[in-house]
């Protein structure tokens, strides 16, 4: 009876129908059309070349110029106070905004603040009381705060090619372990006075770059450059093997300042910190340890002071006047 056969192949079972498949979408159509071009083997992750490549350009971040190797200190930090914000405003401190509370009483610094802020293109906001508390950390900004950007260091061998750049002599100020910002500020403003080509400070236990050390150096530290140095040792054994003499500055030096003779050449002369001097192993390195004669039994000089008679006896040998 036609429909109830039960010969083999006299039913047709569903899939089993020859041609395209009822509502395919064109699967077979898809699965015949090509991928695109195949990628190069140097795109591909798990190609030799691909991995060649990686470390090709590993190496290569490794030999950055030397100009282009700059170093943040970290987060922003916040002048607070009406004197201290005028203050930083006057000596050039960069400053990317300044903040004063809503309501805050306006006298001759707050109005002084405000000029200073405009005429150098800072921006001026205006927030809620609680909101500057909150910002700074501290309830007793007077109504008036500024926040100043992370410093950005230079590298060690910066300062190398700074001297070479200009044709003279490397002199280098390294700063053994100050602890004082006012103290590095006053270092690096006399380094810029007396033709030094920047300053190195260790990036542990010693200050930074901080915004009291920018109003200390009275604008001094926006045309000198900064180092960095994880190992200060490792560091002036790379200055030495670049040709230069190093000099360490201690109260019982073997050399007196009068009978310094290694001015004229490529020099680093290195601060120690307040009080304890320079470090051991520091000493250990130097190629002489000089020591500035007092006439008075006075212990020692201010960190500052000592790198400013020293810079100034450098400075008059090299232009031949003593």
């Amino acid at each position: 009876m036609p429909g109830n056969s039960k010969r083999k192949g006299a039913i047709v079972k569903a899939g089993k129908k020859k041609g395209a498949t009822v509502g395919s979408g064109g699967q077979r159509r898809r699965g015949l059309e090509g991928k695109g071009p195949t990628p190069k083997a140097k795109d591909r992750p798990y190609h030799k070349a691909h991995k060649s490549q990686e470390l090709a350009e590993r190496s290569a971040a490794k030999r950055t110029p030397r100009g282009n190797r700059k170093r943040g200190s970290g987060d922003a930090e916040w002048i607070i106070g009406r004197n201290a914000v005028v203050e930083a405003l006057r000596e050039g401190v960069p400053v990317n905004g300044v903040y004063v509370a809503e309501g805050a009483e306006r006298d001759g610094r707050l109005r002084e603040a405000f000029q200073l802020a405009a005429e150098m293109g800072i921006s001026l906001l205006e927030v809620a009381k609680v909101e500057l508390d909150r910002l700074t950390g501290f309830n007793g900004h007077q109504g008036l705060a500024a926040r100043v950007p992370a410093y950005e260091y230079a590298h060690a061998d910066d300062l190398l090619d700074r001297a070479e750049e200009a044709g003279e002599k490397p002199l280098i100020v390294v700063v053994d372990h100050v602890t004082d910002p006012r103290n590095l500020g006053a270092i690096v403003r006399s380094a810029a006075a007396f033709g030094a080509h920047g300053v190195v400070i260790p990036e542990r236990r010693a200050a930074g770059m901080t915004a009291a050390a920018w109003k200390t150096s009275a604008g001094a530290a926006a045309r000198m450059p900064v180092a960095q140095a994880v190992n200060l040792v490792r560091t002036l054994k790379e200055y030495q093997d670049a040709g230069c003499m190093v000099v360490g500055l201690d109260m019982d030096g073997d050399v007196e300042l009068p009978a310094f003779e290694l001015a004229d050449g490529p020099l680093v002369v290195v601060v120690g910190a307040e009080g304890g001097g320079l470090s051991r192993l520091v000493r250990e390195t130097v190629d002489q340890v000089l020591s500035i004669p007092m006439a008075n039994a006075v212990e020692s000089l201010n960190a500052g002071v000592a790198a400013s008679v020293v810079l100034y006896a450098v400075a008059e040998a090299r232009a031949g006047r003593r």
